[in-house]
C-alpha cells in the first residue's frame, strides 16, 4: 500500500542559489530606462558594453514539496510571473540548480500555442495531443471542453474569426479540462466575457481542488486564501518572504514592505 504521507514529502521543486537574466536585444538598449524595465520584469537593468539585460530573478532558493499549496504573492513586476514561466520550463535558468522532479503545468498564457489558421476543434486536439502523446479519451475531453464554451458550430471555424470573448472561453475550457499533478497558474490568464465569469470561476474552482501541487500567483488574497497554505513573497526578483500563508500576506501588507518597496 502507498504511504501518502511519504509521496507528499517528496520534493516537486528545488531552487539553489537560481538567477535568470533576460537579454534586452535592443538597438535602443542604451536608452532604454531602468525604472520602465523594472515595472514589466520586477528585476534590474543591467548593462555591459552597450549590450543590456534585465536581471529577472536573483539568488532563488526554495524547495516545494508534493502537495503543497503554494501563493505568489508582490506587485506587478515583482518576479512572480517569470518565476511561473521559469519553474514551468519556458525561461531556463542562467545560473544556479533548478531541479524540477514533477512536470509543472503552465496556465499562465492568453493565447494558444497552435495556428490561429486552425478550428476550435483541430485546436482541442493538438491541445492533447501535446498533453497525451495519443489521441485515447480524447472523444471525452473534447465533449466536455465543446459543451463548456458553449461555441456551438463556431467550434469548427478558424479560430482567427473568433472574438476575443470566444477565443478566451475555448482556451479557459481546454486549460481546465485534464487535472494535473502539479499545477502553475496566473489569475491574470482571464477567463473571457462577464457573461461567462460565474461559470468558469465554478469550474477553476473544481479544478484547483484536483490540482496535487499548486502555485497560484494573484493579487486576491481572499483567492490564495481559499487554495493556498504557504506563501512566497516576491520584490524585484527576490524571494523576500517564505513562511506561512498569513503570515507571509500580513508581511506584505506591513509597513516594513512598503519600506523595502520604495529602496
Amino acid at each position: 500500500m502507498r504511504d501518502d504521507h511519504t509521496v507528499e514529502a517528496e520534493p516537486v521543486l528545488e531552487l539553489e542559489h537560481v538567477n535568470l537574466e533576460i537579454p534586452v536585444f535592443s538597438s535602443e538598449s542604451r536608452s532604454i530606462g531602468s525604472v520602465f524595465l523594472r515595472t514589466l520584469t520586477g528585476g534590474k537593468l543591467k548593462r555591459d558594453r552597450g549590450h543590456a539585460c534585465i536581471d529577472a530573478l536573483r539568488d532563488l532558493n526554495v524547495s516545494i514539496k508534493s502537495g503543497e499549496r503554494i501563493a505568489l504573492i508582490g506587485h506587478n513586476g515583482a518576479g512572480k510571473s517569470t518565476f511561473l514561466r521559469l519553474i514551468s520550463g519556458i525561461y531556463q535558468p542562467s545560473s544556479g540548480v533548478l531541479k524540477v522532479h514533477q512536470f509543472v503545468y503552465p496556465m499562465i498564457s492568453r493565447s494558444f500555442i497552435t495556428s490561429p489558421e486552425l478550428s476550435g476543434f483541430q485546436a482541442i486536439k493538438a491541445h492533447y495531443l501535446t498533453i497525451h502523446g495519443n489521441l485515447q479519451g480524447f472523444s471525452v475531453f473534447a465533449q466536455n471542453v465543446i459543451d463548456f464554451c458553449g461555441l456551438g458550430d463556431f467550434i469548427y471555424l478558424p479560430i482567427k474569426g473568433y472574438s476575443q470573448g470566444m477565443a478566451a472561453r475555448l482556451l479557459f475550457a481546454m486549460l481546465t479540462g485534464i487535472p494535473h499533478q502539479c499545477l502553475a497558474i496566473d489569475e491574470g490568464f482571464g477567463a473571457g466575457d462577464s457573461r461567462f465569469v460565474e461559470a468558469a470561476q465554478n469550474r477553476l474552482d473544481r479544478f484547483l481542488e484536483t490540482a496535487g501541487t499548486l502555485l497560484l500567483a494573484s493579487h486576491s488574497d481572499s483567492l490564495l486564501q481559499r487554495f493556498c497554505e504557504r506563501g512566497l513573497v516576491f520584490h524585484q526578483g527576490r524571494i523576500v518572504m517564505d513562511a506561512d500563508l498569513n503570515e507571509a500576506l500580513a508581511f506584505y501588507h506591513s509597513e516594513q514592505f512598503t519600506e523595502i518597496s520604495h529602496v
